[in-house]
C-alpha cells in the first residue's frame, strides 16, 4: 500500500512540472506597474492591453501619486512592483537611494530616438523620459495692459496683486527658483538659489498666493483672483475652461521642461521583460498612440503629428527651445530652499 502511495504522488509531481502549474512560474507571468491612476482605460486599451497579448503576461497595476508610491517602494523595497513611472525629481531621489536597477541600455534600441533634451537621463544609466510637459506662463490678455513675451515680465508693476505662481513642492516649484534666478542674471547652481529668493522676494507685491493643485489654479483664473500665472502645460486645459480668454505662451526665453520616466525596481524578479516593456513603451507606434489618445507629449523623435494633433503638447520647438530643471542639483538643496521659500513667501 506505501509503495502505492510513493508512486502515486511521484506521478503527481511529475504531471504538475509537465503541465506548468508551480505557483513560481505562474508569478512570472505577472508584471507589476506602479503609476499614476489617471486616464487607465485608455492606458489599458492603448499600451498595457496590446502588451499582455504580445508578450502572453498578465499586467497589474498598483497607482497612486509620486509620493505615495515612493515612499510604500522605501518602506518595502522588497515588493512585488517591478516597474515604476515617476515624474523626474522622484526618480532622481529613488535611484540615489539605491531603488532602482541599472539600465542596460544595449537592450533598448528605442533609447535612441529619444529626443536630444532628454537624453541626459540615458546617460546617468536609470530609467528613460518617456513623456515630458512643460511650464510657461498662462495669462488673460482681456485684462492685462500688455503683451507677455518674457519671464521678466511677471515683475512688472503693472500686475500687482495679479500672480500665481507653485509652490516650491509642487512639479515645477523648482521652475520658480530657475526662472528667478535668470532673471537676476545668476546660474542657479553657482549661489545656491540665494539670487533666487532675492527675485522672488521683489515679486511679492504682483503674487496673489502660490498654489499646489491646479484645480486651485483654475478656480483662481475663473473667480477673477488673478490674471497671470506659471503653469503647467497639462493645467491649461481646465484654465481654460473657466477663462475663455485665457492663453498659453512659451516665454522668449523658452518654458521649463518636465521629464515623466519609467524605472526598473531593484528587486524586480522579471528585468528581461521589464527592459521589453519599456522599450516597447519608447517606440514610435506606442508613443504616436498615447499622444493622440492621451496627450502626453511625445519622447520620440519619429513620431510626427499634425498641427492639430500638437497644438496643447510639448512637442517640436517647444522641446529644442525649453529648459533643464537639474533635480540631482534640485533634490540636494531642496530642504533648505522649502524652509527660506516658506519664511520669504508663506508668511
Amino acid at each position: 500500500m506505501m509503495k502505492k502511495l510513493c508512486a502515486l504522488f511521484i506521478l503527481i509531481l511529475v504531471f504538475t512540472s509537465i503541465v506548468g502549474c508551480s505557483p513560481k512560474e505562474e508569478e512570472t507571468n505577472q508584471l507589476v506597474i506602479s503609476t499614476w491612476g489617471y486616464n487607465e482605460d485608455k492606458l489599458w486599451e492603448n499600451v498595457f492591453k496590446p502588451f499582455e497579448e504580445a508578450h502572453n503576461v498578465k499586467i497589474v497595476l498598483e497607482t497612486g501619486n509620486n509620493s505615495e508610491r515612493l515612499t510604500k517602494l522605501r518602506t518595502n523595497p522588497s515588493n512585488n512592483v517591478d516597474i515604476i513611472y515617476l515624474a523626474e525629481a522622484f526618480a532622481q531621489e529613488g535611484a540615489k537611494e539605491g531603488l532602482f536597477e541599472k539600465i542596460d541600455y544595449s537592450k533598448i534600441s528605442n533609447a535612441k530616438k529619444i529626443n536630444e533634451k532628454a537624453q541626459y537621463l540615458v546617460e546617468q544609466g536609470y530609467g528613460p523620459a518617456y513623456t515630458l510637459n512643460r511650464a510657461a506662463i498662462v495669462y488673460d490678455p482681456t485684462k492685462v495692459d500688455f503683451e507677455i513675451k518674457s519671464w521678466k515680465d511677471l515683475w512688472n508693476p503693472a500686475l500687482k496683486g495679479k500672480v500665481s505662481i507653485p509652490e516650491i513642492s509642487t512639479t515645477f516649484g523648482p521652475a520658480a527658483m530657475y526662472l528667478a534666478s535668470n532673471k537676476g542674471g545668476v546660474d542657479i547652481t553657482t549661489d545656491n538659489g540665494e539670487t533666487a529668493f532675492k527675485e522672488l522676494e521683489a515679486l511679492k507685491p504682483n503674487l496673489v498666493k502660490t498654489y499646489t493643485k491646479s484645480s486651485d489654479l483654475a478656480n483662481m483664473f475663473a473667480n477673477g483672483e488673478i490674471t497671470v500665472a506659471v503653469a503647467a502645460d497639462f493645467a491649461f486645459g481646465r484654465i481654460k475652461d473657466g477663462s475663455k480668454d485665457a492663453v498659453f505662451i512659451d516665454p522668449e526665453e523658452g518654458a521649463y521642461l518636465n521629464f515623466n520616466t519609467i524605472n526598473i525596481v531593484k528587486n524586480s524578479k522579471n528585468k528581461d521583460l521589464a527592459l521589453q516593456f519599456i522599450d516597447y513603451a519608447l517606440s514610435q507606434e506606442v508613443q504616436t498612440k498615447t499622444a493622440k489618445a492621451l496627450g502626453e507629449s511625445p519622447v520620440n523623435v519619429d513620431v510626427a503629428l499634425s498641427e492639430e494633433e500638437a497644438k496643447n503638447l510639448t512637442y517640436g520647438d517647444k522641446v529644442e527651445k525649453g529648459n533643464i530643471v537639474e533635480y540631482t542639483f534640485v533634490n540636494s538643496i531642496k530642504n533648505q530652499w522649502v524652509d527660506t521659500w516658506n519664511r520669504i513667501l508663506n508668511q
